[in-house]
């Protein structure tokens, strides 16, 4: 997230593209709605769905699923073709601005709305609105990001931003909404294969020495890792033989559920380290209980890159533990020793080893939480990147064409799914399907269809059917809606009984690995 949260509320236009943002990320609608009533910002959506932001949205643009890069590069067409591009920032802070503007050029109105269903009057009026405003701010989740050519979504939209100069200043930028509590966090400590903490590759001699001496190892490993799906695969293939899961339920979070199983019965040896015992660790040969976020001292770093202090509220019940304590014990046993004395410590070496967390310490998040990057102590932290420059030197326009989606609809499976959250379940639901008020208001996974499909299938709301793809089949109840388009059906992925990831292809984008849940094409029987 280039930008603070903060900015929402000082933006005059708002672009929400792929995000559910009332149901997944609330407390950031909460910004978007003030900023809308309170500041008079207009919202523009981007969402195949009538989500209750969609309704809220000065314009709409309802594009069939997986279109997302021809909508993007149709704004920009537009943006250029009326001269609403910054041309100053351009010139200063950027370079292959000509590259991108001959990319887009095919991307007429006319030929977006052959593509994406968006009337092609109606993509021209968001692109004049984002374009004339004079901070511009973009937010987008996993419905840009959830397809086979989900980088190429991101990178589209960075074009945009760049073309109109909204980034680096007050109420702009580009704002990717995480949708768990440390995801970024995650990320930033290195849970990605070709990372070391603070985004330092893997394959830089300098930094693998950096941290072996640290670590007080002869070397680390120099080539990257594999990403999750790729994991799999290679399990599947005998490639890899053990598989060590934390707080993640491949069992219903993997698409092609039914693959996801055989790849994970084909390692040799499966951990598993939880709060409860999941689908996936009823696989598992070992089980190492860990505890929850209340019960654990050690930080967050959320969506606008803060780094946040976690305090424990209750005690640890049992033998479980919090999660590093887990790991130094495991690592003790295999001969190697891991010489912290708590969350404090381990903070203290991330400081020393990661640039831009070099001026966080516990003692200073006591107070309040710190912006990364934050380089040393007399920092203040950092409320919007690339205020004077890009980390790069100059920000890097990247032309992108749109690809259709790898599974589109036909006659045999006719209709577009789509997947995502609902406001009262958390991802696969491990701790929220255990609190007996959400269960009482969401208590099972809908299939939700528009009127004009139930009416030809013949179905009645509430009734329970058949939803298949070339992958599997479940059987949830109907829930009748003019929130999804005729031929686009949508299920939440929570719930184990009518589980969506049975349903979706397991295909990954190229460059940042993650499966198209977005596009399927299903059918749906009576029963």
């Amino acid at each position: 997230m280039t930008n603070s949260i903060e900015d929402i509320e000082k933006a005059d236009v708002i672009l929400a593209a792929g995000t559910n943002t009332t149901e997944a990320h609330p407390v950031i609608a909460t910004r978007i709605h003030k900023a809308i009533t309170r500041h008079g910002a207009k919202l523009i959506v981007v969402d195949p769905r009538k989500t209750e932001i969609a309704s809220k949205a000065h314009i709409w643009l309802r594009p069939y699923p997986g279109t997302n890069v021809a909508v993007f590069n149709g704004l920009l067409n537009v943006i250029i073709a009326e001269g609403l591009t910054d041309d100053e920032f351009i010139s200063q802070r950027t370079e292959n601005f000509e590259a991108v503007a001959e990319a887009v050029a095919p991307y007429t109105p006319e030929e977006v709305e052959r593509i994406s269903g968006i009337p092609a009057e109606d993509l021209i009026a968001a692109a004049r609105l984002y374009g004339k405003a004079k901070r511009g701010i973009i937010l987008y989740a996993m419905g840009v990001t959830q397809h086979s050519t989900g980088t190429d979504g991101v990178f589209a939209i960075a074009n945009l931003a760049m073309a109109t100069g909204n980034i680096g200043r007050e109420g702009t930028g580009v704002s990717p909404l995480r949708g768990q509590n440390n995801v970024q966090g995650a990320c930033d400590m290195g849970a990605l294969p070709n990372f070391l903490p603070g985004y330092q590759k893997v394959s830089d001699p300098a930094v693998r020495e950096k941290f072996a001496k640290a670590w007080g190892v002869p070397s680390l490993p120099d080539k990257d890792g594999l990403k999750l799906g790729e994991i799999m695969a290679a399990a599947y293939e005998g490639k890899v033989r053990a598989l060590y899961v934390m707080g993640e339920n491949l069992m219903l979070s993997e698409p092609y559920i039914a693959h996801a199983e055989a790849c994970l019965k084909k390692l040799d040896f499966l951990v598993v380290q939880d709060l409860f015992l999941t689908e996936t660790a009823q696989l598992a040969d070992v089980v190492l209980p860990a505890v929850s976020f209340a019960e654990k001292d050690g930080t967050f770093t959320n969506t606008e890159r803060r780094v946040c202090r976690v305090r424990r509220a209750v005690s640890p019940r049992g033998k479980a533990k919090p999660d590093w304590e887990i790991i130094v014990a495991l690592a003790a046993k295999m001969g190697y020793e891991m010489n912290y004395d708590g969350p404090a410590s381990i903070m203290e070496e991330i400081s020393r080893l990661t640039p831009s967390y070099g001026g966080i310490t516990y003692d200073r998040l006591e107070k309040q939480g710190l912006q990364w990057p934050c380089p040393d102590r007399d920092h203040p932290g950092t409320k919007r990147l690339h205020a004077e420059r890009f980390s790069r030197g100059r920000g890097l326009f990247t032309p992108v064409t749109y690809k259709k989606p790898a599974e589109l609809p036909d006659e045999q499976y006719p209709f577009y799914l789509v997947t995502g959250r609902i406001l009262y379940h958390y991802h696969t639901g491990t701790m929220s399907r255990r609190v007996k008020g959400l269960n009482a208001i969401a208590p099972c996974g809908l299939l939700e269809i528009n009127p004009a499909d139930a009416s030809k299938l013949g179905i009645q709301d509430g009734e329970v059917v058949r939803v298949s793809s070339r992958r599997g089949s479940i059987t949830p109840a109907v829930r009748i809606t003019d929130r999804v388009a005729p031929g686009v059906v949508f299920i939440s992925f929570h719930y184990r009984e009518v589980a969506a990831n049975a349903l979706t292809n397991a295909v990954y984008d190229p460059i940042a690995g993650i499966p198209e849940f977005k596009v399927s094409a299903v059918k749906i029987e009576k029963l």
